[in-house]
């Protein structure tokens, strides 16, 4: 089912005293239900224009924005609230509230003037926090919650407004790697286990390649591209998106290379998880690993170590990072 369907939409901003400003145009794009869709660009793209344009929060500058086959703009607040929920970047000032009661303030389209909660509210709260896995967190106080903690209730404050949709804006924003994961996990579990869609803006590309159904792909001259993630890396889409001086994309291993000076050419033998890591750690350094040739200098991996052969003398190292360092010397030296 469609949940989200967008038509011809233009972005941006107008005022009276100056000429509009078209961030992005002529978008058609259309969000299902279960559907874990990631929104990527460059900076400056537009992607929060379009989150709050979707929103309701920013209008349109021409264009359709349907929420369950319903325009956009003919909502009232409180339909709204039942349909679509947001979590934004910021940090919410909770006050005194524990997490349980912030969770609570999610079913505010459903009580009435004076927010008392019924039996069906509490249990909707009670399932939303089990969702995001806070039940650990429920009577401890928002202003003592870690930024992943923190995250987690307000995703499930989300969670609890029942909607069709959530959008987060960049949710990962202050996390660290562990905690990125883990609520990327849990954005793709809500998905997939409740039947909502899910659209959230991300810096994170390597997360988002691993865990979006779908990318929205918006280039920095405004122009959305649609498609699974392994659709836009072998079109060439996603590297043209983010190509950018100094950094390229590697289509074979999905992940962002700085571009260093060329050192050389140089053997590398060995096998296992030490070859791979060996051979990363020379890539960064701007080695080519090639086949045999007993002109080269040779690097032998060793039970307990790695050997550098050059001009027929071996020198053992015991770590990666003396044996980089004895390279780059030579390559100093090269280069004199």
């Amino acid at each position: 089912m469609i949940v989200l369907e967008i038509q011809e939409l233009a972005i941006g901003y107008k005022s009276a005293r100056r000429p509009v400003h078209v961030v992005a145009d002529d978008i058609s794009v259309t969000l299902k239900t279960g559907e874990l869709v990631c929104l990527l660009g460059p900076n400056g793209a537009g992607k929060s224009t379009l989150m709050r344009t979707l929103a309701g929060m920013q209008p349109p500058l021409s264009g359709q924005v349907h929420l369950m086959g319903k325009p956009l703009e003919d909502l009232n607040p409180n339909e709204l609230a039942r349909r679509l929920a947001i979590v934004l970047t910021e940090r919410v000032e909770a006050g005194h509230l524990s997490a349980y009661e912030l969770v609570a303030l999610g079913r505010y389209p459903y009580t009435d003037w004076s927010g008392r909660l019924t039996e069906t509210d509490e249990s909707v709260v009670r399932w939303a926090i089990e969702m995001v896995g806070a039940k650990p967190l429920v009577q401890r106080l928002v202003s003592e919650l870690s930024d992943g903690e923190r995250q987690k209730v307000m995703v499930a404050r989300a969670l609890a407004q029942e909607p069709d949709l959530i959008l987060l804006d960049e949710p990962t924003a202050f996390l660290d790697l562990p905690r990125r994961v883990e609520m990327m996990q849990t954005l793709r579990k809500l998905a997939r286990e409740t039947g909502r869609a899910v659209l959230l803006s991300s810096h994170d590309l390597d997360l988002a390649l691993r865990s979006a159904d779908k990318l929205w792909l918006l280039s920095s001259k405004g122009k959305l591209q649609v498609g699974a993630p392994e659709d836009l890396i072998l079109s060439g889409a996603f590297e043209a998106v983010f190509q950018s001086e100094g950094v390229e994309f590697d289509r074979t291993t999905g992940t962002f290379r700085v571009h260093t000076h060329h050192a050389g050419q140089i053997i590398l033998n060995g096998e296992g998880l030490r070859l791979v890591w060996t051979r990363r750690a020379l890539e960064r350094e701007g080695f080519q690993v090639v086949e045999d040739d007993s002109s080269l200098p040779c690097i032998e991996i060793l039970e307990t170590g790695w050997r550098l052969i050059q001009a027929g003398q071996p020198e053992n190292f015991s770590s990666l990072y003396e044996l980089i360092a004895a390279l780059r010397k030579i390559d100093l030296l090269a280069r004199v």
